[in-house]
């Protein structure tokens, strides 16, 4: 009797021990595989090769407007972000003498400062080119000598980039390009090249060259100095047979993608690749419109939920 009872406990006991490996098994995986299938048809769309660099925003023509002659500068008649004309006063000064006889004569009342303010007019500073007032160097009262700039001009705001010696022989003067402000990231403008510079420069050990790229427009919110991207467009082809570069996969017989056919069936198609640019692919050649192609991602992990904890070990610690 004793004998069968022992038994009977024995095997409930390993039954049980089973049942708790067999749930440590489960609970304790951390990972699961999961395969995501989507379907995508080609798109027609304009496909760019570019030629991508930083740069600034910078005065194509920067002009310091300097006094004639040392004095005080009696009035200011412009602010930054106005644009002038060439031949605008932008400032009125007085010469060190006549702002001299000015502050004796205010010692001797109204009449005086008349008299010396008609007799002794003061020197204006014209605008010798039309542009924009980019820089309000002074105020009214303030001392100046022939090398202070009162006023600084640009004629047009460009952006100048930075080009890698291995991407300059690429560029070419007058392609087209596209400008994005670190500021305004939704703003693109239209631009051009302009001019490649025959000086190199070398920062960081890199040769680099500074090219010009003028905007067509210049939008209100361009100021100097600041950050830019530019795409310089190399290649462009219209109506082009476009797919999201994650489609398109490549081995040792060449580029394929994966369709699903008319009776169910994904199989693999051999196609033809052209421009390739930001998260698309040309494709040139084996595919058209009316393909569906099959997006497969790899095999991907997915961790347990946070949280989640084994039942059955109540005295188990989480890991810092």
């Amino acid at each position: 009797m004793w004998n069968k009872l022992r038994k009977r406990y024995l095997g409930l006991l390993l039954l049980a021990a089973a049942v708790v490996i067999a749930a440590l098994f489960f609970l304790n995986r951390d990972t699961k595989t999961a395969y995501v299938m989507r379907e995508v048809r080609p798109e027609t769309g304009t496909a760019r090769t570019v030629i991508t660099s930083t740069g600034s925003v910078q005065p194509q023509n920067r002009l310091e407007i300097k006094p004639p002659i040392g004095g005080r500068i009696e009035k200011i008649l412009v602010r930054e972000g106005d644009r002038v004309k060439a031949g605008t006063v932008v400032a009125l000064m007085s010469s060190t003498e006549r702002a001299a006889l000015l502050d004796a004569a205010r010692a001797q009342g109204a009449e005086a400062i008349k008299y010396w303010e008609d007799a002794y007019k003061p020197t204006p500073l014209l605008a010798p080119i039309s542009g924009d007032v980019i820089v309000r160097a002074v105020e009214p009262g303030q001392t100046v000598t022939q090398t202070d700039a009162v006023v600084v001009l640009s004629d047009r705001l460009i952006i100048k980039a930075q080009m890698d010696e291995t991407d300059i022989g690429r560029v070419r003067l007058g392609q087209k390009a596209l400008i994005s402000l670190d500021a305004y990231p939704e703003i693109s403008v239209d631009a051009r090249v302009d001019h490649i510079s025959f000086e190199s420069k070398v920062v960081n050990n890199v040769t680099m060259y500074e090219v010009d790229v003028v905007p067509e427009r210049v939008p209100d919110v361009f100021r100097s100095g600041m950050s830019a991207t530019v795409k310089i467009i190399e290649k462009i082809k219209e109506n082009a047979l476009l797919l999201p570069r994650e489609a398109v996969k490549q081995d040792s017989d060449g580029s394929f993608v994966h369709v699903r056919k008319e009776n169910g069936r994904i199989e693999r198609l051999p196609v033809v690749t052209g421009i390739a640019e930001d998260g698309r692919m040309e494709i040139t050649g084996g595919l058209s419109l009316d393909d569906v192609v099959i997006i497969r991602s790899e095999p991907s992990a997915a961790p347990k939920r946070a949280g989640q904890s084994n039942p059955l070990v109540p005295f188990s610690r989480k890991k810092n």
